[in-house]
Order: C-alpha cells, then structure tokens, then sequence
C-alpha cells in the first residue's frame, strides 16, 4: 500500500454508508497541488457527464415512489465497502499526492465506478460532499481498541467498565458517563471547502456532510464501554444500571441532536444520502432546506444487533421506551441492522413512530418478514455479503434465493429493496460486485416483469 506522507501509515479508504466521507483534513492538509488540481478536474468533469444522463432522474424518481410507497418495483443498492480496496488499491490507483486530494480522488473514483460499473440503482450527482474536521467528543470514556480498522485491521476492544463485578451496582454512572459535543475545526473545514469550490468550480456543486446524526447506538455503546458479555448478564443482574445507562445514553443523543439542529448542521437526508442500515433516502414526504434542516424533516434510525440473542421481551424493557423517544424526533424512521427482527416485530411495531424502512437481515426469517411487512413498510433486504466474497461465486445459489425472496415478497405485496453490503471482500475479484447487480436485475425481471 502507498505509504502517507503526512501520517506515514498505510492508506486505505475510509468512506463510509454510501461513499459518505467521515474524517476532515487539518489546515496543513488543505493543499492541492497543480499535479493533484489537473487530475480532479478531470474526475470531475468525467462525474458531472454521467450525473447529466437522464437515467439519473429515473433512479431518482424511482427511490422517491419506493420510499413513498408507491411502487412495487425493486430498487438495487450495492455498497463494496472494504471491497472498494480491492477495486481500486490506493497504491495503484491514487495518483494525487496530497493527503486530503487523495482522499477527493478515492471518493470521485468510487462514484464514477458505480454509474459505469456497478449500474446499480444508486444516483450519481454532480457534485462532491465533504466532512467537517471536527471532534465528537463521544461519552467521555471510551473502549481500548486493540487492532486498528482504519487500516483494515480486525480489532477486539477492552471495556473501561468490564472488569466490575459487585461494584458496578454502586457507581454513579452520571459521574462517568459525559454529554458528547461536537467541535468543529471551522478554520480547516472552510478551507477545504473553499479549495473544492475553487478546484472544481463549473464541474461540482460542493456540500458538507457528516454523520454526527446516524445511528444513536445504545446497545452498541453499552457494550463498549460494559463489553458484551457483561451487557448480557446487566438485563438480568443489574436492570436499574441498565435504565440508568440508557438514560443518560438517550439524553446525550437527544442533546447532541438539539445541538445540530440549532446550529444549522444538519443535512438534508431526504435525498441522495445513505441512511440507515442501507438504502437512499429520496423521499418527497420530508422537506428539509440546507443550512435550516429540522429532526423532524429527516429519516431517523435505530437499531438493537448487539442484543440479537436477548430476548423480545428484555428488548421491549431495556431499549425501545428509550428507542421511541429519540424517534419521536423525526419526521420517518428506519429501524434494524443485522438482529433478527421476526422475533420481536410486535413490540418494535408499537413502539417506533412513523416507521418506513424495517431491516431484513440474514439472521431474520425472512418469509414471515415478508408477511409482517405487507405493503406497509419497506422490506429492506440484506442480502448475505458471503454470496460473493469468494474469487467464484455460485451464481445458480445467488438466482435461487433472490428468486425466491422476491417471489414471496411479490405475493404479499412488499416494497422491496435488495441490499448488498458488508462486504469486507470481493474475493480479491471486483467484477463479483457488477456481476451481482445484474443477476439481481435478471431475478427481478424474472419475477416482477
């Protein structure tokens, strides 16, 4: 891998949901090379080509009647995730020097990859978002990571709670447990994104974007800083630690959503941004203008994986009153992730407002999702990333289950989407990625006419 002159590490990408850029560039970053500028400009301009096709349009009217529930025809979304490192190697693919035009490069060359390549049902837009440098402060303790993911690193993490036993029940959580703030650098984060205005001036509009509202994870977080085990043994030995934690959880979300929203920094989800577990979020029933976007006009989202193996019940007790709450918040609501959701749909049902979008995960039955669902939600299908991270994929395997979701789906009349991702390989052969796309075209062809 190319070795970063600034940090001297090993570079990889670092998008994230969507090819959604998380990490800003310090002032000493924001530079851009005459080499680096004639190489943009020309991704740019290859970008804003294929934004101008009106099949644009037709993918964006297509995810708006599909999150609207309008049609039952199938939207197609693939993200390669840890397989972008294997379409595109940062040592044979950047050819921009620069740490931050680096990053630019990796980003434009991804959604190029997926107009010309993929040709999935995502849109390509003319136009290029970009992070604030900032800091979220998060809980004030955090978990030891031992690994690094940043540099494709598998990692396990020690809980700065974990090793408590008896003790655990005395604690003042609250004295531990801090408010998150967000920072933001607005000296550094104004000059890359003038930089990109004046790099890409008649080819891009530019954006900030972030994703300082996703997921407010309360399991995710209660096993961090508790670890997993332990998180499991709390519904049982100690409820009143677990409310406990999750209120304060619950009010730093809750504050940290105020904090954006007063101070104009939320973005306008309804439209091209990934949300959720996966899918677009092009809807016409939010109405969010830049710089004065409201909770209420986005797509919220929660989700409980950690707790796959918890019973309905405890989720009912420990996470949904607290769930609610912050999806009161917004205008329409994304619930799941990879937790089976078959076994506790009634009590996620009465629990979650204005609910759209529900996760089908492999963990899931997902039949009888398909006949919870009907055509009141949208059945957001995740289709198991296994399925091509081998260098051969088993395509008769691949048409034979999507075949028979869809043909299920059909039958009770589910809003449909097919959803690859968590891919943490391609098995080293990126044409598997394209490939998928169009046998998932095929089936639902097959299937829906």
């Amino acid at each position: 891998m190319k070795v970063d002159e600034f940090t001297g590490v090993n570079r990889i990408d670092q998008g994230q949901g969507g090819n959604l850029m998380v990490h800003g560039w310090p002032v000493e970053q924001c530079v851009v090379s005459d080499h680096d500028r004639t190489i943009l400009r020309e991704l740019g301009a290859r970008l804003r080509e294929l934004a101008e096709r009106p099949y644009e349009q037709e993918k964006k009217a297509l995810w708006i009647a599909h999150n609207d529930l309008k049609t039952e025809q199938p939207v197609i979304f693939i993200d390669c995730e840890n397989g972008w490192n294997e379409i595109f190697p940062w040592h044979e693919s950047i050819q921009c020097e620069g740490e931050m035009a680096g990053d630019w490069e990796m980003w434009l060359r991804k959604e190029i990859y997926w107009a010309e390549v993929l040709k999935d049902d995502k849109v390509v837009e003319a136009k290029l978002y970009l992070p604030y440098h900032a800091v979220d402060t998060g809980w004030g303790v955090e978990e030891e990571r031992i690994g690094d993911p940043t540099q494709g690193q598998s990692y396990v993490w020690k809980s700065p709670l974990g090793d408590l036993d008896e003790e655990y029940e005395e604690l003042d959580l609250s004295e531990i447990v801090k408010t998150p703030e967000i920072h933001v650098d607005w000296e550094a984060s104004n000059k890359a994104f003038e930089l990109a205005k004046d790099v890409f001036d008649d080819l891009l509009e530019v954006e900030f974007r972030h994703k300082w509202w996703w997921s407010p994870d309360l399991s995710l977080s209660y096993a961090n800083l508790r670890g997993m085990e332990n998180m499991m043994c709390d519904f049982y030995d100690y409820p009143d630690k677990v409310h406990e934690m999750m209120r304060l959880f619950t009010d730093g979300y809750l504050h940290k959503f105020d904090y954006l929203e007063k101070n104009g920094l939320l973005p306008n989800n309804a439209s091209s941004m990934y949300i959720g577990s996966g899918g677009i979020g092009f809807t016409d029933q939010l109405h969010g203008t830049p710089g004065q976007v409201k909770l209420m006009d986005m797509w919220g989202f929660n989700e409980a994986q950690e707790t796959s193996e918890v019973s309905p019940e405890m989720v009912k007790e420990f996470l949904l009153p607290y769930q609610h709450e912050i999806a009161e918040k917004f205008g329409l609501n994304y619930y799941g992730c990879c937790e089976g959701l078959d076994r506790r749909w009634e009590y996620v049902k009465a629990a979650i407002p204005r609910l759209r979008r529900v996760s089908v995960s492999q963990w899931a039955d997902s039949r009888k999702m398909s006949e919870y669902l009907q055509g009141d939600y949208l059945y957001c299908y995740k289709v198991s990333p296994t399925d091509i991270a081998v260098p051969e994929p088993d395509e008769e395997y691949i048409r034979r289950r999507l075949h028979e979701v869809l043909d299920y789906c059909k039958q009770n009349g589910n809003r449909v989407e097919l959803l690859m991702k968590d891919n943490h390989t391609l098995g080293h052969n990126p044409r598997n990625a394209s490939r998928w796309v169009e046998i998932a075209r095929e089936e639902v062809a097959k299937v829906y006419g």
